[in-house]
């Protein structure tokens, strides 16, 4: 698995947004930002989904799933209540590209992922990159 941890003050948490994953469980705003950048970089992205780790932005389905997932971590909230929005200075976000291939195509032929998620973990670093407001920071 390729993965990225960096911090930003790029991606406002929304109202309500976790309602959607798990508590405290936010990136819906970098989720849809990686959206629109990967589909300018020639990839057929869907629409995002949420999951209950984070959000799973859904570059193609064929041969097999490519997809990004965005998560990140919310350091001290200065509360313990989870109704508290974090200050986006104190959260550090992460992504992380996956292929899956599905048991019904596993079973006529074996896919091979290497070459895409390369790709695509290659194209997410060099975005995650060439953003002056995202810093990388080591993995959390």
């Amino acid at each position: 698995m390729s993965e990225f941890w960096f911090k930003s003050t790029l991606f406002d948490i929304e109202p309500g947004e976790d309602e959607e994953t798990n508590p405290q469980c936010y990136g819906k705003q970098l989720s849809y930002w990686l959206k629109d950048e990967l589909y300018a970089l020639g990839y057929d992205v869907e629409d995002v989904i949420p999951e209950d780790w984070g959000w799973c932005v859904m570059c193609s389905r064929e041969p097999y799933w490519l997809w990004v997932g965005c998560s990140c971590l919310v350091e001290d909230t200065d509360s313990d209540s989870q109704e508290v929005k974090p200050n986006k200075e104190k959260i550090v976000w992460h992504c992380f590209v996956e292929a899956e291939v599905p048991f019904f195509k596993s079973i006529f032929k074996k896919a091979d992922t290497t070459e895409g998620v390369r790709k695509l973990a290659n194209d997410l670093e060099s975005l995650l990159k060439s953003e002056t407001e995202i810093t990388l920071v080591e993995a959390s």
